[in-house]
């Protein structure tokens, strides 16, 4: 069995103009990493090798972000400002220029109420309720609600019902 002499040739990265400017077109397309890298037509570990030997591949991406984005800007802020769309202005509102909808209402009210005017209006709302005074013995009046709950109190021993809870 005879053995085949196999050349081996090393790759050779560098930093041409054709991959340059694949870099530069992949990365204007908003591309990173390692999808950057494959649609540039390299490995993804190529591409960081040549990214660390050539600062000029780091600039390449950089400026196709760059480009790319500054593209998108002038369609959105023509569709928002030439052609009036209010949906693209609002979004550009939001998200480029961090816009925030107000969310509290101010409510202002100018009526002016007096004192006096507001006492009578709370004694509108006010029940007047009326009670009978009930005493079980004869010349005892209560003086207060809570002489008169005592005193119904006393009066029925004979209830099984607790009044420790009355007031």
């Amino acid at each position: 069995m005879s053995f085949l002499s196999l050349t081996h040739e090393p790759l050779t990265l560098q930093a041409t103009e054709q991959r340059l400017t694949a870099v530069y077109e992949a990365a204007r397309k908003g591309l990173k990493g390692d999808t950057l890298a494959l649609a540039a037509g390299m490995k993804p570990s190529d591409f960081r090798r040549l990214q660390q030997m050539d600062p000029l591949v780091e600039l390449a991406a950089e400026k196709g972000m760059a480009d790319g984005e500054a593209a998108l800007a002038e369609v959105l802020y023509d569709a928002a400002t030439k052609y009036k769309d209010p949906k693209v202005a609002l979004d550009l509102l939001k998200h480029r220029h961090d816009w925030v909808a107000k969310q509290q209402l101010d409510v202002t009210v100018d009526d002016k109420i007096s004192v006096l005017k507001a006492l009578e209006m709370a004694n509108q709302r006010v029940i007047e309720g009326t009670y009978r005074d009930i005493t079980t013995e004869a010349g005892d009046a209560p003086t207060s609600a809570g002489s008169l709950t005592t005193r119904l109190t006393e009066s029925h021993d004979d209830c099984p019902t607790d009044n420790t809870d009355a007031p």
